[in-house]
């Protein structure tokens, strides 16, 4: 169990203090030239997370479980002030108190929200405190679906409308997603009478599919948008940012999936 909570331990905190990171450069890209006071706390944060990750990147797989243990406690504590930036900036704009400023109100209690999701993992880790599998197969999708529906709506909007066809397919990612969040909150209101091992592996399969999917699409456009092959105004990490978290939901319904099978055989 020791090497298991440093493996996941450094797995989440170097996908996530990752995120962290970019999630700052994001911000202060959308903030306006007088908002010097928010882009120096954006500014901060990229260099706490940015070290955050290097820190992260020189533990191994052998380091002392409780030097880990003390490592997320920092993080935690890194995350939580982050997660309150970003709720301050959603509050400045829904108070109309950033008139101009170009960071979508979604799009700013998106990032708030995986910064939640971050901090309370680590918390869970620290205190070996994991959700049951049932539940962590639904939870953990009825979280990623909303953030893919959302990456969707995001692209959509940061696409040049002249890009008639991209954004019609934005559009249908994100109205699928919307659907497959519906379909999860279905199976969430049910339990735990939904959770058998035959429903929860059809979930399972069908998100994948719609995952895999919509990973293709963002490679795409990020591939397009990195050769200058598109009128946008996503930026070029933005766009690899979300084929990432893409790609880390598929990771993870790789590894339900193969537990799934492994508790039912």
């Amino acid at each position: 169990m020791s090497d298991q909570f440093v493996a996941r331990s450094l797995d989440e905190v170097r996908f996530w203090s990752r995120i962290m990171k970019e999630h700052s450069l994001f911000l202060r890209l959308g903030f306006r030239c007088e908002d010097t006071q928010l882009i120096n706390e954006a500014n901060h944060f990229y260099t706490v997370f940015e070290a955050i990750e290097n820190r992260s990147n020189a533990f191994t797989a052998g380091t002392d479980p409780s030097v880990i243990k003390r490592f997320n406690e920092e993080v935690h504590a890194a995350v939580t002030y982050i997660w309150a930036f970003k709720r301050k900036v959603l509050g400045l704009i829904l108070t109309c108190q950033l008139p101009g400023a170009n960071n979508f109100p979604l799009l700013v209690d998106h990032v708030s929200r995986e910064a939640n999701y971050f901090r309370n993992r680590l918390a869970e880790l620290n205190l070996g405190r994991l959700e049951p599998l049932p539940d962590a197969i639904i939870d953990e999708n009825v979280f990623f679906l909303r953030i893919m529906a959302e990456h969707a709506k995001f692209i959509s909007h940061l696409l040049d409308p002249s890009e008639r066809k991209l954004v019609e397919q934005a559009n249908n990612f994100s109205q699928e997603f919307d659907q497959l969040l519906f379909q999860a909150k279905n199976l969430e209101y049910m339990r735990p009478q939904s959770q058998t091992v035959p429903l929860l592996d059809q979930f399972l399969d069908q998100n994948k599919v719609s995952v895999k999917a919509l990973r293709d699409f963002k490679k795409t456009a990020r591939d397009l948008i990195e050769a200058c092959r598109i009128k946008s105004i996503i930026h070029p990490l933005l766009a690899d940012h979300v084929f990432r978290e893409a790609e880390h939901f598929l990771v993870i319904i790789d590894m339900f999936e193969s537990s799934l099978k492994s508790k039912h055989a």
